[in-house]
């Protein structure tokens, strides 16, 4: 009996994409002269990733409710909370510091 070899793919290396080449490849989805699949092999981009993008791209064009964060608000509020965190940690540390000297010296 023959063995059959199962052809795999290769795993593609993680690549990163600039917010321009992101929204040129949506701007090419939505011009409609071709589909999504041929715009992300043209590109040499998976499919999936074309679609979250241009599901990205619907999501922010969408009228901003009153009150709703933009994603951009959403990653420095994040940011900022954990900034407080580590500051309130440290000013913790401090104060048992403090008081710990302040009891050795007397």
């Amino acid at each position: 009996m023959e063995k059959q070899s199962k052809h795999r793919k290769k795993a593609r290396q993680r690549r990163t994409f600039t917010p321009q080449f992101k929204a040129e490849a949506v701007r090419l989805c939505r011009v409609g002269d071709r589909s999504v699949a041929q715009v992300a092999v043209d590109l040499d981009l998976t499919e999936t990733a074309l679609r979250e993008w241009v599901q990205r791209a619907d999501h922010a064009a969408e009228t901003p409710v009153v009150g709703a964060l933009t994603s951009d608000e959403r990653e420095e509020l994040a940011r900022l909370r954990r900034d407080n965190k580590r500051l309130l940690m440290e000013r913790d540390i401090l104060k048992k510091a403090t008081a710990f000297f302040a009891k050795e010296s007397t």
